[in-house]
């Protein structure tokens, strides 16, 4: 079972990772979002940041798609990311070594590729 202090902590040991100011967590690199908290949208009132729930980029919609049919007690969308690269991943139903195994992921695709040898230890990718 993860929450937001486990995400602050995966994401925030990744190389050239900034925190950006927010009501739940928000984590870029080089300029590129890879995971934040979901902000909820609520028809008629302001939307909510929830942070029991993390956004994470995953690259393509076969990736998007294999996740949300793979694991649907793990992964959701809404309409909001229809076409997007996005899925809501529920963290109370994720352990941690499964949510490092996503952020880093998720950091993997949005890095530079000049900059990912910096996680590998000097490795090409």
């Amino acid at each position: 079972m993860a929450d937001a202090d486990d995400v602050r902590h995966l994401a925030g040991a990744l190389p050239h990772v900034v925190e950006i100011d927010s009501e739940g967590f928000d984590f870029r690199v080089a300029d590129k979002g890879f995971v934040w908290s979901y902000p909820e949208r609520r028809p008629g009132r302001p939307r909510l940041i929830r942070t029991d729930v993390a956004v994470l980029y995953v690259g393509d919609e076969a990736e998007k798609q294999a996740l949300l049919l793979g694991e649907p007690e793990l992964f959701f969308t809404t309409p909001a990311y229809d076409g997007l690269p996005l899925v809501m991943l529920r963290l109370a139903q994720v352990d941690a070594e499964r949510l490092g195994e996503l952020v880093t992921d998720a950091w993997r695709m949005r890095v530079p590729e000049s900059l990912v040898a910096d996680l590998d230890g000097g490795s090409a990718p």
